[in-house]
C-alpha cells in the first residue's frame, strides 16, 4: 500500500504527465450525450473544422492575436455553398416518382410522368424525418426545374440516398453508387443549363432504411482570404482533458479541453458543461500583447446547417453568455441515427469583466473585430451564425496567463420514456443551465484537480491490470464510451443511463451493447451499469414487454418507447441481463438489485434452462456477420448466465435454486466441452467443425469465479488464437477477417499468462495508432488494413476495461 501511495504522490507531483496518449483515430474535445459531442478528426487541430461525432460540421474556431498578428489555432472553416435548387432541408419541393420500373427512356427529358404519384422530399422509412414514406425495393423519382442562368462557379449535386443509387441529369448519367449517405454529400456536377432541366434518380432499397433527398449547389467564387496557422508543438490527450500547445510566433498557447466525466460523481456526469482553458506565454522574455478570439457555430444546435436559428447576448451571476438555438424547437420531434439535437439551446459562456467582449455574428466578423476592433452589431438570427467571445488577455510575459470559456447545452427535454418526457437529470431539482454555468466556473479548480486524479487512475488502473498498450486503449475509450449515453431519472424515481447505437442502428438503451461497455462502469460506478439495466427490467416488470427473455432495446433514440429492432435475441439478451447483475452483485458484495428483480431473473434464467445451451438459429450481438444455429459462443453466454444465477441464488438463501442451476451449469459445461471440441480449438458451431471463433462469453467464468471450465480450456483457446492473429487483430471469427475490438481484449483477458494477452491486445493499439479511418475510434475494423467496417463512437469501448474488471473482482 505504501507503494502505490508513493506511486500516486509522484504522479500528483509531475502532471500526471505519463497518464496521456498523444495519437489516437480522433481527438475529443467536448464530449457530453450523443448530441453535445464535438471531437477534432485530424491530428492537426487546424487541418479540418471540429466536428460532431457523426462526422458534420460542429465547428469551433481559434484565433490569436499577437502583437496586431493573427494566427489560427483551432478549427478550420467550413466550405460555404450558395444553394442552386433547394434540398428538403432549405424548402420543401415535389417529386414525380413512381414504385414500379417504368418503361425504357423515362430518365429524358419530356418524358410523361402523369400517371406517376407527386411526393414532398425527402422520401424514406423514417417516418419522423421524411415526408414521404417510401420502403418498396424501387424508387424512381424525377425532378424538373427552371434556371435563368447557367451557374456562374462550381456546381456540386447535394445527394443524400439509401441504399443504392443512380442519378441522371437532362438524360445522362452522371453519378452512380452502391451503398448508402445517410448525411449529404456534395458531388462536382457539369450538365445543368439555362432554362429547363431534369433531374432523375433511381433508388434500390437492398437493406435496411430507405431515404432520398437531391439538389444544387455552387461554391462561391470569393473566398476569404486565410491567415497564418499556429504550429502545434504538442497533443495529448488523458480520461478527461485533450490538450494542445501552439507556437504564435513569440507566444506560447495551451489549449485544455476538459470534459469533466467522472464517473463517480452523477453531478459531473449529468451537467452539460465543458471547459477550454486557455494559458498564454512569452516564449522570448519580453512582453506581447496578445487576444484571442473563440467562435463557436451556432450549428451545434441545428440538425442541418440551413436551419434558422435565435441567438442572444446576456448577463447572468459572474458570467457574461451567448445562447443560441433554432427557430423551430422542435423538441423530441426527430429519432434515428444520424440526426444531431434541433432542439434546447448552446451556451457559451466567460467572466464578466473589460477583457472579454461578446457578440453573435457572421463567420467574417469576428476575425474583423479581433483584427481591427470594430465591433458589429449582435444578430438575432439567422442561419450559420457565430458565437464570437474575444478575450483580452492583455501584455503577457514568461509567467502564464490564462482565460476559462465554458460551453453548455440545455436540451430542455433529452428523452421520451414510455410516453413521458423526461428532464435531464441536473434539472430534476428545478435548476436551471445559468445555475450549472455559474456552478461549473466557481468550482472549475477543484474540478480539474479531481479529473486529473481520475486520469491518473485510470491509466494507471490499466497499466497494471495489461500494459502500456491497454491503458492508452481505456484512456481513448474512457470519454467516448460515457458521452455514448445519456442520464435522467424514470417517472418511478430511478436512475437511467441510456446508451444510443452510434452509427449501428440509432436504438436507445440496447441490451447488448450495454453488455461489452459494462466494465468501465463496473469499476468505477456500478449505479450506472443499473441505470442501463433498470429500464430493461421496468419493461418486463411493468407488462408492456410480455415475452420470456429479455428485450433488445427501448426504442430508437431518444424515444424509448418500446423495442423497435425488427428481431429479438432472446439467449443473447437474457444471458446478458443475468451476467450483469451477478457482476453488480460480486462488485457491491451483495445481491439487494438481484433481490429487487428476482422474478424476473428466474423467468429469464429458465429460458436460458430450456433454450441456451444449443441455441436455434437466432440472432447474437455478431449480428452483422449474419444468423447461427448451433452457436457455441452463444451457448457458453448461456451457460455462464445460469452459472451466475446459481451464485445469485446461493447468496440471496435460495439453496435449492442454487444447487438446481448450480448443477445444470456444471452438466452443461462438460457436455459443451464434448461438443465444440475441435482438436487443438474449439469450434464456431457445434455443428461445423473446422471453424473457430472467439468465446469472448467466457470469461464471465473467471471474472465471476464461477469454476465451471477448467484451466486447460483457456489455454488451448489463447494458444490457437495467437496462431490466427493478424496485423491489425484477432478476427472475430473464422467466417472473415475483420473483428470487434471489444472482444478481442475480452479475449485476450481469458489467459493467466501476462505475456500472451499483450500479444493479443498490441494489434488493437496498433489499429488505434494506425487506421486510416479517422472517427471517433470504431469498434468494427478489418483485421488486415485497419480499416473501419463501420460503427463509430460507441459505448462499448467501455470494454476495454475487462483486464482491469477481471484483475479486480477475481485477483488475477
Amino acid at each position: 500500500m505504501k507503494r502505490i501511495q508513493a506511486l500516486l504522490l509522484l504522479i500528483f507531483s509531475f502532471g500526471y504527465s505519463f497518464a496521456q496518449v498523444n495519437k489516437a483515430p480522433a481527438y475529443p474535445l467536448i464530449t457530453h450525450d450523443p448530441y453535445f459531442s464535438i471531437w477534432s478528426f485530424t491530428d492537426e487541430l487546424t487541418a479540418s473544422p471540429t466536428k460532431h461525432w457523426t462526422g458534420t460540421d460542429h465547428g469551433l474556431l481559434g484565433i490569436i492575436n499577437v502583437d496586431g498578428k493573427l494566427y489560427r489555432f483551432m478549427g478550420k472553416e467550413a466550405k460555404l455553398y450558395e444553394t442552386i435548387l433547394p434540398a428538403a432541408d432549405e424548402r420543401e419541393y415535389n417529386f414525380r416518382y413512381t414504385e414500379t420500373t417504368p418503361e425504357a427512356g423515362w430518365m429524358q427529358p419530356g418524358f410523361d410522368t402523369r400517371n406517376w404519384k407527386t411526393g414532398i422530399a425527402p422520401f424514406g422509412d423514417n417516418r419522423s424525418l421524411v415526408k414521404t414514406y417510401w420502403y418498396s425495393p424501387d424508387l424512381f423519382a424525377i425532378r424538373t426545374f427552371d434556371l435563368k442562368d447557367t451557374p456562374a462557379g462550381k456546381t456540386f449535386l447535394k445527394l443524400k440516398h439509401d441504399d443504392n443509387v443512380v442519378v441522371f441529369l437532362n438524360g445522362k448519367q452522371v453519378y452512380k453508387h452502391d451503398g448508402w449517405n445517410e448525411k449529404y454529400i456534395f458531388l462536382p456536377m457539369e450538365g445543368l443549363v439555362k432554362g429547363k432541366n431534369t433531374l432523375a434518380i433511381h433508388v434500390k432499397n437492398t437493406a435496411g432504411g430507405t431515404l432520398l433527398d437531391a439538389g444544387f449547389v455552387m461554391e462561391p467564387l470569393k473566398k476569404a482570404e486565410d491567415m497564418p496557422v499556429a504550429i502545434q508543438s504538442s497533443r495529448e490527450m488523458t480520461a478527461t482533458k485533450t490538450t494542445y500547445g501552439f507556437e504564435c510566433g513569440s507566444v506560447h498557447l495551451q489549449v485544455d479541453f476538459l470534459s469533466p466525466l467522472l464517473a463517480d460523481d452523477l453531478s459531473l456526469v449529468a451537467r452539460p458543461v465543458s471547459y477550454i482553458d486557455f494559458k498564454a506565454h512569452s516564449k522570448d522574455g519580453k512582453p506581447h500583447q496578445v487576444k484571442l478570439l473563440f467562435s463557436a457555430a451556432t450549428d451545434i444546435a441545428v440538425n442541418e446547417p440551413v436551419q434558422e436559428v435565435m441567438a442572444s447576448a446576456y448577463q447572468n451571476g459572474v458570467l457574461s453568455i451567448l445562447k443560441a438555438g433554432t427557430k423551430e424547437q422542435p423538441v423530441l420531434k426527430k429519432k434515428g441515427d444520424n440526426l444531431r439535437i434541433d432542439w434546447g439551446y448552446f451556451y457559451v459562456a466567460a467572466r464578466s469583466g473589460k477583457d472579454v467582449v461578446q457578440f453573435v455574428s457572421n463567420t467574417e466578423a469576428g476575425k474583423a473585430f479581433l483584427a481591427k476592433g470594430t465591433q458589429p452589431a449582435t444578430l438575432k438570427e439567422g442561419k450559420s451564425l457565430s458565437l464570437n467571445t474575444i478575450l483580452d488577455i492583455g501584455k503577457i510575459g514568461s509567467a502564464p496567463a490564462t482565460q476559462l470559456l465554458l460551453l453548455g447545452y440545455d436540451d430542455l427535454f433529452p428523452i421520451q420514456y414510455f410516453g413521458q418526457n423526461l428532464l435531464p437529470w441536473w434539472k430534476e431539482n428545478g435548476n436551471t443551465i445559468e445555475k450549472e454555468l455559474n456552478a461549473a466556473f466557481t468550482g472549475y479548480s477543484k474540478i480539474a484537480e479531481r479529473a486529473a486524479k481520475m486520469d491518473a487512475k485510470v491509466y494507471n488502473d490499466a497499466l497494471e491490470s495489461g500494459g502500456k498498450a491497454l491503458a492508452e486503449l481505456c484512456v481513448i475509450g474512457y470519454r467516448q464510451s460515457i458521452a455514448a449515453h445519456k442520464l435522467v431519472k424514470s417517472p418511478e424515481g430511478e436512475l437511467l443511463f441510456l446508451s444510443k447505437e452510434n452509427f449501428s442502428n440509432g436504438s436507445i438503451n440496447t441490451v447488448d451493447v450495454t453488455y461489452p461497455s459494462a466494465p468501465l462502469y463496473l469499476l468505477y460506478n456500478p449505479d450506472l451499469l443499473k441505470g442501463m439495466l433498470n429500464g430493461i427490467f421496468y419493461y418486463s416488470e411493468s407488462g408492456k414487454w410480455k415475452k420470456p427473455f429479455a428485450a433488445h432495446d427501448l426504442g430508437t433514440y431518444p424515444i424509448a418507447n418500446g423495442q423497435t429492432y425488427g428481431e429479438d435475441m432472446p439467449v443473447e439478451e437474457s444471458g446478458n441481463m443475468i451476467l450483469l447483475t451477478a457482476a453488480i452483485a460480486k462488485t457491491e458484495g451483495n445481491a439487494e438489485y438481484a433481490r429487487k428483480h428476482w422474478k424476473t431473473l428466474s423467468t429469464w434464467a429458465e429460458y436460458l434452462s430450456r433454450e441456451g445451451f444449443d441455441p436455434a438459429n437466432q440472432l447474437c450481438t455478431d449480428d452483422f456477420a449474419g444468423h447461427l444455429a448451433r452457436n457455441a459462443n452463444l451457448s457458453l453466454k448461456a451457460i455462464t448466465a445460469l452459472g451466475a444465477y446459481a451464485q445469485l441464488a446461493g447468496i440471496l438463501g435460495e439453496k435449492s435454486v442454487a444447487e438446481k442451476y448450480g448443477e445444470m451449469a456444471k452438466t452443461m459445461s462438460q457436455k459443451w466441452m464434448e461438443m465444440a471440441d475441435d482438436g487443438d480449438h474449439y469450434a464456431l458451431t457445434f455443428s461445423n467443425k473446422n471453424t473457430w471463433s472467439q468465446k469472448y462469453n467466457l470469461i464471465w467464468d473467471k471474472v465471476l469465479s464461477l469454476q465451471l471450465f477448467p484451466e486447460d480450456v483457456y489455454t488451448k483457446e489463447t494458444d490457437f488464437y495467437l496462431t490466427k492473429q493478424q496485423a491489425y487483430g484477432l478476427p472475430l471469427d473464422s467466417r472473415k477477417t475483420y473483428t470487434k475490438s471489444d472482444w478481442i481484449v475480452w479475449t485476450a483477458s481469458l489467459t493467466e499468462d501476462a505475456a500472451k494477452m499483450k500479444q493479443l491486445i498490441a494489434p488493437v493499439y496498433k489499429f488505434a495508432q494506425e487506421t486510416g479511418s479517422r472517427v471517433p475510434i470504431s469498434d468494427w475494423h478489418e483485421t488486415t488494413s485497419g480499416k473501419m467496417v463501420g460503427f463509430q463512437a460507441r459505448s462499448v469501448v467501455g470494454g476495454y476495461f475487462m483486464p482491469v474488471l477481471k484483475k479486480m473482482l477475481s485477483g488475477k
